[in-house]
């Protein structure tokens, strides 16, 4: 009942998922009884995955230093149905590095889909951030993590603030004009997010990272595009410059750094070193 894979489930569910794993002990009315004696018949995950209380603080001042990872429901064709899509970005360039939707959460999944965005980043990050869902802080992906040399980062209980990045990812899907009440199939569900992460990493301009794609700031390739917007400007200003009542214009400027809960705002003294 502590283990990692069933510390946010309720005794019933953990009973029932564990006997169609093969496990079975006693009977459910056992494991109420166990778990009464234990003082853990109401939530267990604060004792199952230590929540930290600390403000997390995260500074990034290039691509691959921190990612952000969290899982969102999308409405299946039947009501009460959910398709679960995983999705991990970061937080400098805003570009999803990787993805997948999936009928359940699960620890083994999101370790998956780890590995493969690492191995397709050609790079681990320093950091990970997330939420205390249960598949964030499962067995696999903590061991994963380890492995990989990648340092853990928790928002804290009810601190939506804390994970800004996934949040303002899942609203931008969610806002987009063809995202679908609900989705006929995970094949459908499937569909329509390969669709969105080609849009959102190729073609998407982001205001927080000076209207760039999240491609081109992950691939350092934001000069020759702000290069060719101040061309643009310029040309236009020197043909009408009564135009312009504020003078020459420029291009927005594409940011130096990426924090969660920046500490640099709480103690103006730290030097930014990535």
């Amino acid at each position: 009942m502590n283990s990692d894979d069933y510390a946010g489930f309720s005794i019933a569910q953990t009973f029932y998922r564990a006997w169609d794993a093969g496990h079975y002990v006693a009977s459910r009315s056992s494991w109420y009884r166990i778990a009464r004696r234990a003082g853990q018949v109401h939530d267990r995950r604060r004792q199952a995955t230590s929540t930290p209380k600390k403000i997390p603080e995260l500074l990034a001042t290039r691509p691959s230093q921190v990612w952000s990872w969290d899982i969102t429901k999308l409405h299946g064709p039947c009501r009460g149905q959910y398709f679960h899509l995983y999705v991990i970005a970061d937080i400098f360039s805003r570009k999803i590095v990787g993805w997948r939707v999936e009928d359940v959460e699960s620890g083994e999944l999101a370790q998956q889909m780890m590995a493969a965005a690492v191995t397709a980043n050609g790079s681990a990050p320093r950091y990970l951030h997330s939420d205390n869902g249960s598949a964030m802080v499962s067995g696999p992906m903590s061991l994963l993590l380890q492995k990989l040399g990648i340092a853990k980062s928790f928002s804290r209980p009810k601190v939506s603030n804390d994970n800004p990045y996934s949040e303002a990812l899942f609203k931008t899907l969610k806002y987009d004009l063809a995202f679908p009440e609900r989705f006929a199939s995970l094949a459908d569900a499937e569909a329509f997010c390969t669709w969105f992460v080609h849009e959102y990493n190729t073609n998407h301009r982001h205001s927080g990272i000076g209207w760039h794609t999240p491609n081109n700031v992950h691939q350092g390739c934001t000069t020759p595009v702000s290069a060719a917007r101040r061309a643009t400007q310029e040309r236009i200003w020197r043909a009408h410059p009564e135009r312009h009542h504020h003078g020459r214009p420029t291009p927005p400027t594409m940011p130096s750094t990426a924090a969660i809960n920046d500490p640099h705002k709480r103690n103006p003294n730290l030097s930014h070193t990535g």
